[in-house]
């Protein structure tokens, strides 16, 4: 089964470092069954797409704001994201919900903006270590899903990652029952609306992407550290 292994470099490395990863992305890609994606920073958008405009590998964005074109200093619309060649944007993530205050509601409106530009918006949920010991990990989530999503999300325009908190860039790794638990959870919660795709994302690296990757309700791996080497993230889809 085809996955989606998106790489999310965050804010890391400069115009030589996103040029030599993009490019070696695309050479070390041919001939592997999978849909890679890769989003870097918005300063080195441009420089990606035309590396990897004559590949298969997909453009996305870590984020975008929920306000049109205007007077937003420091903000990045939708529709800019677009005229570069993104097809995805991540939103959500707990880096900016944790790091810039944003709520639930907030990720519900640029996912709006985002799906009006026609790009496909990967929603970021996820718990806490405390709030997983307390056993309110699915209630968290729960409400994280049913506040984020907007109504015109879709399985084809809408992928939901799934990113325990206490997992990512900490080298700790969900247990595949908690996992398992988890996807099977927001699959049956968004049933009603299709057959969204879950992807998981915490500390995956080619070490542990096969039992991950293989389990039937995974759909992917959003992947941040692993993803700022080329073997390593590549080494991800060999996997599996």
């Amino acid at each position: 089964m085809t996955k989606l292994i998106a790489g999310n470099w965050k804010m890391n490395g400069d115009k030589a470092f996103a040029q030599s990863l993009a490019s070696s992305i695309v050479d070390g890609a041919e001939g592997i069954e999978h849909e890679f994606l890769v989003c870097p920073s918005f300063v080195h958008l441009d420089l990606v797409s035309s590396i990897i405009k004559d590949s298969a590998i997909k453009l996305g964005a870590q984020d975008c704001t929920a306000n049109e074109q205007g007077a937003h200093t420091g903000d990045i619309s939708a529709d800019m994201l677009a005229s570069y060649g993104c097809e995805y944007v991540i939103l959500g993530h707990s880096e900016r919900r944790q790091d810039h205050g944003e709520r639930s509601d907030l990720v519900r409106q640029k996912a709006e903006k985002a799906l009006e530009q026609n790009l496909k918006t990967i929603i970021c949920v996820g718990e806490t270590e405390d709030q997983r010991d307390e056993g309110q990990a699915m209630e968290v989530v729960g409400v994280q899903l049913d506040k984020s999503i907007p109504d015109n999300a879709t399985p084809e325009n809408t992928v939901i990652a799934y990113e325990p908190v206490w997992a990512i860039g900490t080298g700790k790794t969900a247990s595949l029952s908690d996992i398992l638990e988890m996807h099977r959870f927001i699959k049956e919660k968004l049933a009603p609306s299709g057959n969204f795709r879950i992807l998981y994302g915490g500390s995956v690296k080619p070490e542990n992407a096969s039992e991950i990757l293989t389990l039937d309700v995974v759909d992917g791996a959003l992947i941040g550290g692993a993803s700022l080497k080329a073997d390593s993230y590549l080494g991800i889809a060999k996997a599996i």
